[in-house]
C-alpha cells in the first residue's frame, strides 16, 4: 500500500510538472540596459520572478491561454503585456521612466510654486507668517521674491516691469477682482485674505499657463484647505486689534470661520505719525469657508467681507493746511467650487466667483462714490491619457459692471461707466516625452464685447533635464489684458494692452537647497496713453503707448546646511521703459527698480521656545520728475533699505506671545518728491520728500489655539 500511495505521488508530480510552461525573457530600459530587480508575474496569480544581473527573467506557471504579464520597477512605469502564455518565450520587455518620479523634469520658468505636493517647493502659508517684513500678509511676503519691485508707498504687486493691475490674483482657480484693502493715498495697501485659510500657493512672474488671462505680468494662485484635521479655536489680541476663529467638522462637512476687527487710534495715540488723522483707520472684517467632500469631488464656499473707514489730513506743498482724504470702503467676495472626477479618465473643475464693492472718497470739496459688481464664471475639463500626456479645455465668462458719480463744487459733476463682458476658451496640453524631456503648450481665445474683437493667444514652456538635479526651461506666450477701470469709466472703446513674454530659466533642487536664475523679455504694446496730469473725464484717450521690461531674477533657498535655520536669498535686475499714460517720452516708470534684493532669515531656537525672523530689502533709487531741471522723469530717488525683525515666543504650547517690528533702523526712505505748482519769487520749484506716515511699525500680539489635541499652536499663522 505504501508502495502504491509513492507511486501515484510521483505520477502526480510529473503529470503536475509537465502541464507547467516555462515564461522568460529581459527586461531593458528605453536605452536597452538590464534593469536589475524587476518584478515580473502574471496577474491574478502566483506565478512570478525577479530579473538578473542581465535583466533575465525565468519562472514557470500552471495558467493557460491568454493571460497579462506585468513587469513594474521603481521609477520607472509599469507595463502589462496580454499575451497567449505559450507566446511568452524570449520577450524583450523595455520599460519607460516613470514621469512622476521624484527626480523628474518640471515646467518651471516664470513660476514659484508652494504646497505639499510641489517639486520646487518656494514658498508655504508658514513661509508667509513667519516672514519678518510680512506681518502676515501673502502679497508683503511675496515682494521677497525675485522679479518685484520695491514700491514701498502702495503694497501692491508690481511684477517685472508691469503695473501692479497687471498681476491678478485667483482662489482656487476663481478670479478676485478687488484682492487689496482700500487705503489713503501714499499709504501702503495689504491684500484682503487671511494666509492660513490656504494651503498652496503659486505665484507666476511670467509664462503661465493659458488658463490663465487678463493678466500681463503675473499670477497669484491662493488654493483654500481641503479638509481640516481638527476642530479647534483660535484667539489673537493684537495692539491694532482682535481676531477669532473657529473650525467645526462633521461627517464629511466642515466650517472655518474668521473675524478681526482692526483699529489704529490706540496705536496712533502712541506712535508718531506724519499724517493728521481725523479718523484713523478701523476695519471689520470675517471669512468663511464651508467645505463639502462627496464620494468624487469636494465643494468649497468661500465667503469673505470687509468695511473700512478711515479720514485723515495729509501735508501738501501747495496747501498750507494740507489735504484732507475721508474713505468708506465696503467689499464683499464670494467664491464657490467644485472639483471632482467624472469617470476613469476625466475630471472637472468648475466654480464662480463675485464681488461687491462700493467706496466713497471725501476729498476736499469733491464727492466720489464708486460701485463695482464683478463675476467670474468657470469651468474646466481634464483628460488623462497616460503618466506622459493630459488633455485639458475650458471656458470662462468675465463681467464687470462700474459706476462712479463724481460731485465737486467748482468743476462740473459727472456719471460714468461701463458694462464689460469677455468671453474666453482655451486647450492646453502636457506632454513628458521621458522624465528629463517635458512640453506643456496651449492656445487661449477671448472675445470682448467692448472691443468687438476676438484674440489667440499660443503659449509654451518646454524643460529638459540637464543633470540629476538640474534643468533649464523655456517658455514663450502672448497675453492681454482690457484697460482697468481707471480708463474705462472714461472711455470705454479703449482696447486691450499686449504683451510677449520670453524666459530661460534654470533651476538646481538637492536637500532642502534651491537655486534659481532667470532671464526674461518682454515687449508691450497698445497701452494707455492721454494728455492730461491725471486721468479725467475731458481727457483725450489711446492706446498708442508701448514699452519693454528685460531683467535678470535669482533665487537661493537653504534649509538644511545650517540646524534649525531656513533663509533665503533674491535678486533682481530690471531695465524697463514705456512711453505711455502723460509720458513726454519713453522713460524708465516711476514704478520701476533696476536692482532689488532681500534676504530672509527664519531660526528656531529650542532653549527659548522662540523662532526670531529677520528681513531685509534694498532697492535702487526710482525715477521723479524735477521741473528745475530739463528732461522727463530726469531724476532718482537714493536707495531704499529696510530691516524688519519678529520674535514668536511658545508661553506654553499653545500660547504665543508675537513681537514684530518693520525698519526697526528707522531709515527715513525716500518715495518720491513733490513739486510746488509755481515757481517762488527766484524761479525755483520748492519741494517736499514723500516719507513713509511712520518711518517703523511695531506689532505685539497674544494668540490662543483650543483645540482637541492640545498640541498645536498658532505659530504657522505668525
Amino acid at each position: 500500500m505504501k508502495r502504491f500511495i509513492v507511486i501515484s505521488c510521483l505520477l502526480m508530480l510529473s503529470i503536475s510538472g509537465s502541464s507547467q510552461t516555462n515564461i522568460d525573457g529581459f527586461v531593458l530600459n528605453q536605452n536597452k540596459e538590464p534593469i536589475i530587480g524587476a518584478n515580473v508575474y502574471l496577474k491574478g496569480t502566483y506565478s512570478g520572478g525577479m530579473t538578473d544581473d542581465t535583466g533575465h527573467f525565468e519562472f514557470a506557471t500552471q495558467s493557460k491561454g491568454k493571460q497579462t504579464l506585468v513587469v513594474s520597477y521603481v521609477s520607472f512605469e509599469t507595463k502589462e503585456l496580454v499575451l497567449d502564455v505559450s507566446k511568452m518565450l524570449s520577450l524583450e520587455v523595455k520599460l519607460k521612466e516613470d514621469v512622476n518620479s521624484l527626480d523628474a523634469v518640471v515646467i518651471a520658468a516664470g513660476t514659484f510654486s508652494s504646497g505639499d505636493n510641489s517639486k520646487v517647493a518656494t514658498l508655504k502659508p508658514l513661509d508667509v507668517v513667519t516672514t519678518a517684513s510680512a506681518l502676515g500678509d501673502p502679497i508683503a511676503a511675496f515682494q521677497t521674491m525675485p522679479g518685484t519691485s520695491t514700491v514701498a508707498e502702495d503694497g501692491r504687486l508690481f511684477v517685472r516691469g508691469g503695473e501692479a493691475d497687471e498681476t491678478q490674483i485667483f482662489i482656487d482657480g476663481i478670479r478676485v477682482f478687488t484682492p487689496y484693502l482700500a487705503t489713503a493715498n501714499n499709504t501702503p495697501t495689504r491684500g484682503r485674505y487671511s494666509p492660513f485659510l490656504f494651503e498652496g500657493m503659486t505665484f507666476s512672474t511670467g509664462g503661465y499657463s493659458a488658463e490663465y488671462g487678463q493678466a500681463l505680468s503675473g499670477v497669484l494662485l491662493l488654493n483654500t484647505i481641503n479638509e481640516p484635521e481638527q476642530e479647534k479655536t483660535d484667539v489673537g489680541i493684537m495692539s491694532v486689534g482682535a481676531t477669532v476663529g473657529n473650525t467645526q467638522i462633521w461627517n464629511k462637512k466642515s466650517l472655518s470661520v474668521n473675524v478681526s476687527y482692526l483699529n489704529l487710534a490706540p496705536y496712533n495715540s502712541i506712535f508718531y505719525d506724519r499724517n493728521e488723522w481725523i479718523k484713523p483707520y478701523e476695519a471689520l472684517s470675517g471669512e468663511t469657508v464651508y467645505r463639502h467632500v462627496f464620494k468624487n469631488g469636494l465643494l468649497k464656499l468661500y465667503t469673505a467681507f470687509d468695511a473700512s473707514r478711515l479720514e485723515v489730513v495729509q501735508e501738501d506743498i501747495n496747501f498750507s493746511e494740507g489735504l484732507r482724504y475721508g474713505l468708506q470702503n465696503d467689499n464683499f467676495y464670494f467664491n464657490g467650487s467644485y472639483k471632482g472626477i467624472l469617470t476613469e479618465n476625466w475630471s472637472i473643475m468648475t466654480g464662480l466667483s463675485y464681488t461687491y464693492a462700493d467706496t466713497k472718497v471725501d476729498y476736499q470739496l469733491s464727492d466720489i462714490t464708486d460701485k463695482e459688481n464683478s463675476l467670474h464664471a468657470k469651468v474646466k475639463f481634464k483628460r488623462f491619457f497616460s503618466n506622459r500626456f493630459q488633455f485639458s479645455l475650458g471656458a470662462e465668462y468675465f463681467t464687470t459692471n462700474f459706476e462712479e458719480d463724481f460731485l465737486d463744487e467748482n468743476i462740473p459733476s459727472y456719471i460714468v461707466g461701463f458694462q464689460k463682458n469677455i468671453v474666453a476658451s482655451y486647450a492646453e496640453f502636457d506632454l513628458f516625452f521621458s522624465k528629463n524631456l517635458a512640453l506643456k503648450a496651449g492656445l487661449r481665445g477671448e472675445y470682448s464685447d467692448l472691443e468687438k474683437r476676438a484674440s489667440l493667444s499660443p503659449r509654451a514652456s518646454l524643460a529638459y533635464k540637464v543633470s540629476k538635479f538640474g534643468q533649464v526651461s523655456f517658455a514663450y506666450g502672448d497675453f492681454l489684458q482690457a484697460a482697468s477701470n481707471t480708463y474705462l469709466k472714461f472711455n470705454n472703446k479703449l482696447s486691450s494692452a499686449q504683451t510677449q513674454h520670453y524666459i530661460f530659466n534654470y533651476q538646481f533642487n538637492k536637500n532642502g537647497r534651491i537655486l534659481r536664475a532667470e532671464l526674461y523679455a518682454k515687449n508691450y504694446d497698445d497701452l494707455i496713453k492721454y494728455d492730461t496730469e491725471l486721468p479725467y473725464h475731458g481727457s483725450y484717450y489711446s492706446t498708442e503707448g508701448y514699452g519693454f521690461a528685460n531683467g535678470l531674477d535669482v533665487f537661493w533657498r537653504d534649509n538644511t546646511t545650517i540646524k534649525n535655520t531656513d533663509y533665503w536669498l533674491s535678486y533682481s535686475y530690471l531695465d524697463s521703459k514705456r512711453d505711455f499714460k502723460n509720458y513726454e517720452n519713453e522713460a524708465q516708470p516711476n514704478f520701476v527698480n533696476t536692482h532689488n534684493f532681500s534676504v530672509v532669515v527664519k531660526h528656531w531656537i529650542e532653549d527659548w521656545k522662540s523662532q526670531i525672523g529677520l528681513s531685509y530689502t534694498y532697492a535702487s533709487g526710482r525715477t521723479y520728475t524735477d521741473p528745475n531741471k530739463t528732461g522727463f522723469l530726469n531724476q532718482k530717488t537714493t536707495p531704499y533699505g529696510s530691516l524688519s525683525m519678529n520674535w514668536a515666543y511658545l508661553l506654553t504650547q499653545q500660547k504665543i506671545l508675537y513681537l514684530s517690528v518693520n525698519n526697526v533702523l528707522g531709515r527715513q526712505n525716500i518715495n518720491g518728491y513733490q513739486y510746488a505748482n509755481t515757481p517762488n519769487g527766484p524761479g525755483v520749484f520748492e519741494s517736499r520728500p514723500l516719507l513713509p506716515a511712520a518711518d517703523s511699525f511695531f506689532f505685539v500680539g497674544f494668540f490662543w489655539t483650543i483645540s482637541e489635541k492640545g498640541t498645536d499652536n498658532q505659530l504657522d499663522n505668525l
